[in-house]
C-alpha cells in the first residue's frame, strides 16, 4: 500500500489533523487551537479560506511555539532518529518509497514489490518550480531526494534532544515532515532553518514555512527569535 494524497490540501485541514491526532506535547497545540478558534475569519465556512486563511492559521500556531536560543549540537547524529527510512506505518514499504509514491506522478514500480519500490516517475519540484524525471539507479536516484522539511539537526538543537527514541524516529519518518525534492537544492538547504534558507521558488515559501510550523508544533520543538521573525515575515505576505 502506498501513501496517497490530494493536491488541494490546505493548512486548515493539516492543523485540524495535527491538533486532533496523537501529539508529542499537547500544551502548545492546545493553545494554538484556541488561537485559531478565536482568530477573525478562520471559522469553518468563513471567507478566509485559501492562502489568506491558511496563513492566519499558521500565524496562530506559530504564536504557540516557544522562542528560545539554539541548543548545542553536541551528540547529534542521524542515528539519534533511528534507522533511515524505517517502515514506521507497517505498510510493507519503507518511508522513502512511500514519499516517492506520494509525490511523484506517472510512477512505475519494481516488479514483485507489491507496488512498493518506485523505479521511475515525474516530480513537479516545489523547491525550484521545475520538473524532474526520476529514474532509480546508482547514478540517478540522487536527482530526487527526500527532504526533512524541518531538518533533523535543526530539530535536535530545538527540542528533539528531549524526545524519546521512538518520538525522534516518528519525527524522522513522519509524512508531514517529508517531501520529495530536487537533490541539489535539498543538499544546498542542509540543516538551515527559515532564517537562513528559503526555497528558491518564492511561490512555495508560504506553504514551506507553514509546514515547518506544523511540524514544530506537533513535536513540541521551539524556534529561535530570528527564525520566528523570518517565518512571521513570510506569512505576512501570504494572501
Amino acid at each position: 500500500m502506498k501513501i496517497t494524497c490530494t493536491a488541494a490540501k490546505t493548512l486548515t485541514a493539516l492543523t485540524a489533523l495535527l491538533l486532533a491526532g496523537s501529539l508529542v506535547g499537547c500544551d502548545p497545540a492546545a493553545r494554538a487551537l484556541e488561537a485559531i478558534d478565536s482568530a477573525p475569519g478562520t471559522a469553518s465556512g468563513s471567507p478566509a479560506s485559501g492562502a489568506a486563511g491558511d496563513a492566519a492559521n499558521a500565524i496562530a500556531v506559530l504564536g504557540s511555539i516557544p522562542v528560545k536560543g539554539r541548543a548545542a549540537k553536541t551528540r547529534y547524529s542521524r542515528d539519534e532518529f533511528g534507522p533511515a527510512w524505517s517502515d514506521t506505518d507497517h505498510n510493507g514499504c519503507d518511508t522513502r518509497n512511500d514519499i516517492l509514491a506520494r509525490d511523484l506522478t506517472n510512477e512505475t514500480f519494481k516488479p514483485g514489490t507489491n507496488n512498493c519500490v518506485v523505479t521511475t516517475g515525474t516530480l513537479a519540484d516545489k523547491y525550484t518550480g521545475t520538473t524532474i524525471d526520476f529514474v532509480r539507479g546508482q547514478d540517478t536516484s540522487s536527482a530526487v531526494q527526500i527532504d526533512h522539511v524541518v531538518p533533523l539537526s535543526d530539530a535536535w538543537q530545538k527540542g528533539a534532544q528531549q524526545l524519546s527514541d521512538d518520538q525522534r524516529k516518528e519525527l524522522a519518518n513522519d509524512p508531514l515532515n517529508l517531501m520529495a525534492a530536487d537533490g541539489a537544492t535539498n543538499s544546498a538547504k542542509g540543516d538551515k532553518d527559515a532564517a537562513t534558507w528559503l526555497p528558491p521558488n518564492k511561490t512555495f515559501r508560504c506553504e514551506y514555512v507553514s509546514k515547518q510550523v506544523a511540524v514544530k508544533a506537533k513535536y513540541s520543538l521551539w524556534v529561535t527569535q530570528t527564525e520566528h521573525n523570518a517565518i512571521a515575515g513570510i506569512l505576512a505576505t501570504c494572501t
